[in-house]
C-alpha cells in the first residue's frame, strides 16, 4: 500500500493561486494516484491535514503497512523537523512531491528539510510529479502496468529510437569543449 499524504492548503487545490499550482483539485490529484496504482495492483491510502501533528499521526498509524509514501507536505517542507523524523522511521521510501519549483522561488521555499529523509524529489512538473512518484513507487514494488509496451527489442529501428526516447538525428558536437571540467 502507498501512502499518499498531503499538507497544509493542499486542501485548497485549483483555488489557491492557480497561476503557481495549477487548476486540478485535490480530489484530481487522488484519482490519478489511485488510477497509476490501480493499473499496477498497489492500493492507496490518501490524507490531507492542515496539521502538522495529524499528518505525523496518519504516518505513524499506518508505517507498519506502508511499502512507499507520496508526501507533498507544503510549507512544512521548510519549517518542521519532526516530519523528516517521522519518515526516518519507516522501512519504506518517501518521495516528495512539490507542484512548484521550490528552488526557483523564494529564498524561504529552497530548503526542505523534508528532503533529507526522502529517498527523491519531483519538483516544478505540477500534479504530474504525482503520477511520476506513483509510477516509481509502484515499480519499486513489482508494480506492472496491465498493458505492456511493445517491446523496445520488438520495434522497427525508428519506433525502437522513439520508445528509448532517442532521435534518429546525432546529438550536435561542440567541437571546443575541452572535457577538463572540474
Amino acid at each position: 500500500m502507498i501512502l499518499l499524504v498531503n499538507g497544509p492548503n493542499l486542501n485548497l487545490l485549483g483555488e489557491r493561486e492557480p497561476e503557481i499550482y495549477g487548476r486540478e483539485t485535490l480530489f484530481d490529484v487522488e484519482r490519478m494516484v489511485r488510477q497509476v496504482c490501480a493499473e499496477r495492483g498497489v492500493e492507496v491510502k490518501a490524507f490531507q491535514s492542515n496539521s502538522e501533528g495529524a499528518l505525523l499521526d496518519f504516518i505513524q498509524a499506518h508505517r507498519k503497512e506502508a511499502e512507499g509514501v507520496i508526501l507533498n507536505p507544503g510549507a512544512l517542507s521548510h519549517t518542521s523537523r519532526a516530519l523528516p523524523d517521522c519518515l526516518r522511521a519507516l522501512k519504506c521510501p518517501t518521495v516528495e512531491v512539490h507542484l512548484s519549483n521550490i528552488h526557483a522561488r523564494e529564498s524561504w521555499r529552497r530548503e526542505s528539510f523534508v528532503s533529507e529523509a526522502a529517498r527523491g524529489g519531483i519538483f516544478g512538473l505540477g500534479v504530474l510529479g504525482y503520477k511520476f512518484a506513483a509510477e516509481y513507487l509502484c515499480r519499486g514494488l513489482g508494480g506492472k502496468p496491465r498493458v505492456e509496451p511493445p517491446s523496445v527489442a520488438e520495434a522497427e529501428p525508428a519506433k525502437r529510437a522513439q520508445l528509448q526516447g532517442f532521435s534518429e538525428e546525432p546529438l550536435p558536437v561542440d567541437p571546443s569543449a575541452r572535457g577538463d571540467y572540474e
